[in-house]
């Protein structure tokens, strides 16, 4: 089986890669998407409602207090994702990276109980979405997308300027996110990676 170290990740995401478990046979492949889809963080899309939801302070919003558990819940089965491309590798190596400081959870909290967040890695002024989850209850009602919102403010404040979402799907084209050629994906990150963006 092939290995999946922090060092090998954070080389590959410098050069335009992510990794991607194939749930059936188990082989660790490689993409650079061409075009590649990411999220324009002064031009996101708000709907009102959700906007709404934001404002009411529904949920409470922390930052790596569970990194490991919003991995995990992001690797179970959902609506729309039968299978998981986040194997043991996955979750070792991007855990390896978070104790290192490179990689972020966003969380939403309800009455204490963890309902949603969201995962990625940063380097410098590029953050790279990994995946999200929410409580297929109602308690988890638009947690991963208060995550979101949550996401693009803080990368603003910090000075980030790109945000990697990989490949477009409908939800995220809601948002806003758009494909860009992968030359200039590539050209935006070179720029994105030297600023020196701390996460705090």
């Amino acid at each position: 089986m092939q290995e999946l170290s922090a060092d090998l990740l954070l080389n590959a995401y410098l050069n335009g890669f992510f990794p991607m478990a194939d749930p059936d046979s188990g082989e660790l492949e490689w993409y650079c998407p061409d075009p590649r889809a990411i999220l324009d963080l002064t031009d996101l899309h708000i709907s009102k409602t959700l906007l709404r939801t934001v404002r009411s302070a529904r949920f409470e919003i922390r930052t790596n207090t569970c990194f490991d558990t919003v991995l995990l819940e992001c690797a179970k089965p959902a609506a729309g994702r039968e299978s998981t491309w986040i194997d043991q590798r996955i979750t070792e190596a991007y855990g390896a990276l978070h104790r290192s400081g490179f990689a972020h959870s966003v969380e939403a909290w309800k009455d204490d109980n963890l309902v949603g967040g969201l995962y990625g890695v940063q380097i410098g002024g590029a953050f790279f979405g990994e995946s999200m989850f929410r409580r297929q209850d109602a308690s988890g009602r638009d947690a991963s997308k208060v995550c979101l919102v949550w996401l693009t403010e803080h990368l603003q404040t910090i000075g980030a300027t790109l945000l990697d979402i990989q490949f477009m799907t409908p939800h995220l084209r809601r948002f806003g996110a758009c494909e860009i050629p992968a030359d200039d994906y590539l050209a935006r990150l070179a720029t994105a990676v030297e600023l020196p963006c701390d996460w705090q």
